[in-house]
């Protein structure tokens, strides 16, 4: 094994090891959050939790990005693909085995989840038909809302079309048309909509995932249609870790400690 694999592999598993970066790491790896609420999740002052994520910053492992709606604020998200291969790598370089990562079966207990953005035209559309697309026999039931619905946006549904996924058909639709109707996890796509902070009860999982809005970019018809494809693209790597997540969360541990057996002397 090179020498620099393990050296790779060490200062990874060093930087994991802090207390305070592991709970950071753990916090984003659900939602992507403010820097002020990272610090009031794990109850530490706002200069040593922003030391930790220059850190984690600067090993790739976690990106900021100023809020569309608020552009005093930073959204902080963790690179899981990066991540994922990293850690993954540091455990090959102990043992091959450790490097392979496990597959859960999928899942089979039925979940709502619901796709949030201002307009309901572009990341909540795509967001939505991924999942649906990308769930195949898992009993998911997914919709997309907004709080101030327009239509469904025609470069939205080319990038989605690149991705092997059908939205011609979709409709923009407001949030109050979805009122009565419960949510296992309610995921906001928009920072404006995150920041309203609407209300869906305490039994509903939140999740944030901070993707500028690609219909106010601007230039070319080429340009804005690489923006699109971009957000898809990064919508999609966020649905493929759900899915992961949601069937890991059905699934027994698949490791457990082996016992020691002593010889008799």
């Amino acid at each position: 094994m090179p020498a620099t694999h393990d050296a790779n592999a060490t200062e990874l598993l060093k930087l994991l090891s802090h207390d305070l970066r592991w709970a950071l790491v753990r916090g984003l790896a659900q939602s992507d959050y403010r820097v002020q609420e990272l610090a009031e999740q794990v109850a530490r002052p706002m200069n040593l939790v922003s030391y930790h994520l220059r850190l984690l910053r600067e090993a790739g492992l976690v990106h900021e990005r100023r809020s569309s709606a608020d552009r005093r604020d930073v959204y902080c998200s963790l690179d899981l693909d990066r991540l994922a291969h990293a850690y993954q790598a540091a455990g090959a370089a102990l043992h091959p085995v450790l490097g392979l990562p496990a597959i859960p079966a999928p899942r089979r207990t039925p979940l709502r989840l619901l796709f949030l953005c201002t307009h309901n035209s572009a990341r909540s559309q795509i967001a939505e038909g991924l999942l649906r697309a990308r769930a195949g026999t898992r009993p998911l039931t997914v919709m997309s809302a907004g709080t101030h619905p327009a239509t469904v946006h025609p470069l939205a549904v080319a990038a989605a079309a690149e991705l092997g996924v059908d939205i011609r058909h979709h409709q923009s639709k407001h949030l109050d048309s979805l009122r009565g109707q419960s949510f296992d996890y309610v995921i906001t796509v928009c920072d404006q909509v995150r920041e309203e902070c609407p209300v869906f009860g305490e039994a509903v999982t939140m999740r944030h995932w901070s993707f500028p809005d690609p219909a106010a970019a601007s230039g070319s018809a080429e340009e804005r249609a690489v923006v699109f494809r971009q957000t898809a693209q990064g919508l999609a790597r966020r649905i493929d870790h759900l899915l992961l997540e949601l069937d890991q969360a059905e699934s027994e541990p698949s490791w457990v400690a082996p016992s020691v057996h002593r010889s008799e002397p």
